[in-house]
């Protein structure tokens, strides 16, 4: 039974609300995971000075040191998963979330469900692939940790929608994703037909055909994918 546990994915919730904590750690664990709880970012370092962790989950919102920041500080020099929770909903609090280094992004409340599935989604692609700090395709480059994207020497703006776009296909290349979980995403009032007219838009910026696309590449019947060099 013991060896069982151990081999279990280790999870880190990190939330200053206790009842929360509670709840997670109880939820989690039946659903065959290891969980540490903290109550602040001081407590999570403790933590993870003396263990590793397969994924974090890591609430906003919190007093001293704020989610955002100790995430932006893990991410210097570890690439643990991390989900963050947050009740705010709004486009450019998802943007801040991923600029600091985030994987996913959970508003609150939500269902407890929902929150195993992105687990699971997050432990499936730290199995699957390595770190990758860029993607290539053509004469195009584009950093998956600042976001940047240049066509050979110059940047190449992107609007708020097309950087939570691309930086969520370019951490699973040749992964499809559903117009559903795109829409998710980008925000919650967004609309499957919204995502179809920002992946052409997002096509443009990175010299792929719409008429034919060959890097961001429609998954019939599924969604898209980004297939780099």
């Amino acid at each position: 039974m013991f060896e069982s546990t151990k081999n279990l994915p280790n999870l880190l919730v990190v939330d200053d609300d206790q009842r929360l904590r509670s709840l997670l750690v109880q939820f989690l664990t039946s659903n065959d995971l290891r969980v540490q709880a903290a109550s602040n970012a001081a407590e999570a370092r403790s933590y993870m000075a003396s263990q590793s962790f397969d994924v974090l989950i890591i609430d906003i919102m919190m007093p001293g040191e704020s989610g955002l920041e100790l995430t932006q500080s893990l991410r210097k020099n570890d690439e643990t998963p991390i989900l963050l929770l947050t009740a705010r909903d709004q486009l450019h609090d998802k943007l801040s979330g991923f600029d600091s280094g985030a994987d996913d992004y959970l508003t609150k409340p939500f269902e407890p469900a929902e929150l195993l599935a992105r687990i699971k989604v997050l432990l499936r692609r730290k199995q699957e692939k390595p770190i990758i700090p860029f993607v290539f395709f053509g004469e195009y480059r584009f950093s998956i940790q600042t976001g940047q994207l240049r066509h050979n020497s110059e940047i190449i703006h992107l609007t708020s929608t097309e950087l939570i776009l691309l930086k969520t296909l370019a951490q699973s290349p040749r992964q499809p994703f559903s117009r559903e979980e795109l829409a998710q995403r980008m925000g919650h009032r967004v609309s499957e037909r919204t995502v179809d007219v920002q992946i052409t838009r997002l096509r443009k910026k990175i010299g792929d055909d719409p008429r034919q696309p060959r890097t961001l590449q429609t998954i019939r019947h599924i969604g898209y994918a980004l297939c780099p060099d």
